[in-house]
């Protein structure tokens, strides 16, 4: 007899797979696929050695490589969160002073994805409204699901989110009674994860103008998510959104070492207005009494010596070499291919690529044209919510630079080009993937 249903909690039963993990898993079974799916870094620039070097010193010293194997705290290394600190206003050109800031306003996380999922405990219940950008970051998307939240999405353009869409928004939510289900509006604003593009300077100012003007009978947070902010290797040098919030009030602002470091350290940090820190601060001590202690002894060693800076402006330039080629690939391949597009990020991993009429989605005929062919991408209406009428984008992808090497990129983009001709062309396919 077969023991009785397991009774599981509705967080549990809202919690589904990513809709990527099909994509890596393909990727992973199929030799010789170009994968310019999961958002991974360059392996051949993990700072091998320079790990290496810092482990060694924190070792060699008996009370170093004891402090560092001990427990930590919930909070963070005291000296990584200073380090963070000076790290973040240095890029602002200011001084933490400047924004009432001390290291006591920030937190060292298991990643940056573990302070999206605390912050979303901190202030989410079922029903409440987070409003992103769109497209936007789509494991961001399945988090939010999990906690029951509604995502409601304004477009972008080539400046980023569109404020003037986004303060029409909060007035027709202000209008219908439901601002105060209004909780957080989520931007990644610097090469955004899925498009590249970035915030322009103007509209920095004014979302938290229009965040604060909304917070009547409760304060909506802005979650700035800047994962990719040290990987710039063109454009001006922006200031932060938590920049515009001298008072530290209304910017939660969070990133991480995984993108110019390494994501097997599995460290990230936020800096956050007190009132938000504190019950932050006891969810993550029921979930791990602190992130792993012995990452933080090693990525703060390699800040002190300089390594991690130097490592840092190493990958800008790996990165941008491969922004330049899938660039450069895009425009020799798809130069007579009219319904083709593509954005020109000023950093970061990914180009968002754009086919007017042809169906991308993971149940179109371009997915297993391309799987043919010997590439993969990630479709873009990942990246969307369906609007009132369950209508989404279907004509994008969102191809990364980030994990191919420079041959695979040149290859992958001919492939690209081999399946969208096969598409145009009607050629019998494979059945769709079905995800």
């Amino acid at each position: 007899m077969p023991p009785a249903p397991l009774s599981r909690s509705g967080k549990s039963r809202r919690t589904t797979d990513s809709p990527i993990t099909y994509f890596i898993k393909k990727a992973l079974e199929t030799p010789g696929l170009v994968s310019f799916a999961a958002g991974l870094v360059d392996e051949g620039s993990l700072p091998v050695d320079e790990v290496r070097a810092a482990a060694t010193e924190i070792l060699s010293d008996p009370r170093a490589g004891q402090t560092a194997l001990q427990y930590g705290s919930t909070h963070g290394m005291p000296e990584l969160r200073r380090q963070v600190l000076d790290l973040v206003c240095g890029l602002d050109g200011v001084n933490p002073s400047d924004l009432n800031l001390t290291p006591n306003d920030v937190c060292i996380t298991t990643g940056s994805q573990q302070l999206l999922y605390l912050l979303g405990e901190v202030m989410f219940d079922p029903g409440d409204i987070v409003i992103s950008e769109a497209p936007s970051y789509f494991v961001y998307h399945s988090l939010l699901q999990s906690h029951g939240a509604e995502v409601l999405t304004v477009p972008m353009d080539e400046h980023g989110m569109d404020v003037d869409a986004l303060d029409a928004l909060l007035d027709r939510l202000r209008r219908s009674g439901d601002l105060p289900r209004v909780k957080v509006i989520y931007t990644v604003d610097y090469f955004q994860n899925p498009t590249g593009l970035t915030l322009s300077l103007e509209r920095r100012k004014r979302l938290v103008e229009i965040a604060k003007r909304y917070s009547t009978a409760h304060r909506i947070l802005i979650l700035e998510d800047a994962a990719y902010r040290e990987l710039k290797f063109s454009g001006p040098d922006l200031p932060s959104i938590k920049s515009f919030d001298p008072a530290n009030e209304f910017v939660v602002y969070t990133s991480t070492f995984s993108k110019p470091c390494a994501p097997g350290l599995k460290t990230g940090y936020a800096i956050l207005p007190p009132d938000v820190l504190a019950p932050i601060l006891h969810l993550k001590g029921s979930h791990d009494f602190g992130s792993t202690n012995l990452s933080q002894h090693l990525l703060s060693r390699m800040m002190a010596s300089g390594a991690y800076q130097a490592h840092a402006e190493k990958l800008r330039t790996v990165y941008r070499n491969k922004r330049d080629l899938m660039l450069s690939a895009l425009e020799s391949e798809f130069r007579d291919f009219p319904a083709a597009r593509w954005t020109v990020p000023d950093g970061g991993f990914y180009v968002w690529f754009t086919l007017d009429g042809v169906d991308t989605g993971p149940n179109g005929p371009l997915v297993p044209a391309a799987l043919e062919a010997g590439v993969l991408y990630v479709p873009g209406e990942f990246g969307h919510v369906p609007d009132a009428n369950g209508h989404m984008p279907k004509n994008e992808c969102r191809l990364c630079y980030g994990v191919a090497t420079e041959p695979e990129i040149t290859e992958g983009i001919r492939r690209l080009r081999k399946a969208c001709a096969a598409v145009a062309a009607g050629k019998p396919k494979k059945e769709p993937v079905g995800v």
